[in-house]
């Protein structure tokens, strides 16, 4: 059973009231709680999944606190509260811990989020759950669902840089995400926690639409082209497939690339670059070579065996 198959089981039969905006299959939920439009998100990394034992532990909790920012991020929110739970080993290291904390505080500080409280728990290997709220404007928020045919297809920054650790370095879009929110008719957005081929399948399926992606146009990190052109493996469907970039996927109106040079200059010069378009059929192609190939599969939690980030 695949992770979406898996989730759609789960929440099937979940009772909800008049409160619940947006259930399960966003990047985040969106509930009114009196009159106010909260985001929820909780989000795990294990050991051994997300990171390894000697990552610096500083850069762990970095890590922990940015990935449900990311999420709130793609949703045009702003977040501002978190709790941690933390399952250890029995041999864990207290200072190690400390040291994750302080990064973690450190990263929610710098990005007006707070840990308020949280649980501590035993489990085999290093585990880091951290559940986040967030407000958003209603009539503002971005979600997975929305794009319609001829829209262009864009994506912030360069992908596949986790091979080259990004993914422990990498900046949530809060700024640019709400700007664009703010400024434009964003048809679609999610975030690239699993890799660009996966998000452009979450984004067609939820919208009822296709998509074509032009393997030229796509940003691909120097690191990746380089490292794995040196051991012989394509790195287009490396970048493609790879997950942990967290950059933003979004889609527009055609008459966005025309304003691409003042968005630019707006959210602090990043990288912002259409790489396709929308479709009425319901198929997500890639164009390579003057020939339309169906994207591979993107990263799947419950494959085996696990990639090690």
């Amino acid at each position: 059973m695949s992770e979406i198959d898996l989730i759609r089981n789960l929440t099937a039969d979940l009772a909800q009231d008049n409160s619940v905006v947006i259930g399960p299959g966003d990047d985040c939920a969106l509930v009114d709680v009196n009159g106010t439009s909260v985001l929820l998100k909780t989000d795990a990394i294990v050991e051994g999944v997300h990171f390894t034992a000697d990552t610096p532990p500083k850069k762990i909790g970095r890590k922990a606190i940015a990935r449900p920012l990311s999420d709130i991020a793609a949703m045009g929110g702003r977040p501002s509260h978190a709790v941690v739970t933390v399952g250890l080993p029995e041999d864990f290291d207290e200072t190690r811990l400390e040291t994750i904390y302080r990064g973690a505080s450190e990263m929610g500080e710098k990005n007006g989020t707070y840990i308020v409280g949280g649980e501590t728990t035993r489990n085999p290997v290093l585990l880091i759950s951290v559940s986040l709220i967030g407000h958003v404007e209603t009539d503002r928020v971005l979600t997975r669902k929305g794009s319609r045919d001829g829209d262009a297809v864009f994506v912030t920054g360069e992908l596949g840089g986790s091979i080259a650790g990004k993914h422990l370095d990498f900046d949530p879009r809060l700024a640019e995400a709400h700007w664009l929110a703010e400024q434009f008719e964003i048809h679609a957005m999610i975030d690239l926690s699993d890799g660009l081929a996966d998000a452009l399948q979450q984004v067609t399926v939820a919208s009822r639409v296709g998509a074509r992606v032009d393997a030229d146009a796509l940003p691909l990190h120097p690191q990746t082209v380089q490292w794995f052109q040196s051991i012989g493996v394509d790195p287009l469907t490396e970048a493609l497939i790879r997950g942990d970039d967290y950059e933003l996927l979004f889609t527009a109106p055609p008459s966005f690339r025309g304003r691409l040079s003042h968005v630019k200059k707006q959210v602090g010069n990043i990288a912002i670059t259409p790489i396709g378009v929308i479709t009425k059929e319901q198929t997500v192609v890639l164009r390579r070579n003057g020939t339309d190939v169906p994207i591979p599969n993107g990263f799947e939690h419950f494959s085996k065996p696990q990639p090690r980030r």
